[in-house]
């Protein structure tokens, strides 16, 4: 029962990863919100953020466009491959959210910046 136990957290982990990147892809930033934890943490390449107003208020602004191509999840992280519309410039781009409680707390961000910084 245990085995299943984790195969059900994984997969509603991975659920909340998928929401929350449609939420963000269609501009619902306040439902982008609902599935993160208040106190989540944000660290990418160029910047981080504490905490879930913080984060909503510059994706909003900076209204970013997720094309996944892959995404891997295990019980509390969910890894995903995909493509960011920056700008006009398609970034491939590796992000890493922790998920507990349903809830993301951790969101980890890699990608070569250069696009984006020409």
């Amino acid at each position: 029962m245990e085995q299943v136990n984790k195969y059900l957290s994984a997969a509603a982990s991975a659920a909340t990863v998928s929401a929350f990147l449609k939420a963000l892809n269609n501009g619902d930033f306040e439902g982008a919100g609902e599935l993160m934890d208040e106190n989540v943490r944000f660290e990418g390449v160029l910047g981080s953020v504490e905490g879930r107003d913080e984060y909503v208020r510059q994706m909003s602004k900076m209204k970013l466009r997720y094309h996944v191509k892959k995404l891997l999840y295990d019980e509390d992280s969910v890894s995903v491959l995909y493509e960011i519309d920056m700008g006009g410039k398609n970034v491939l781009t590796a992000g890493w959210y922790e998920v507990h409680d349903g809830k993301i707390t951790h969101i980890r961000v890699i990608f070569d910046p250069r696009p984006v910084l020409s």
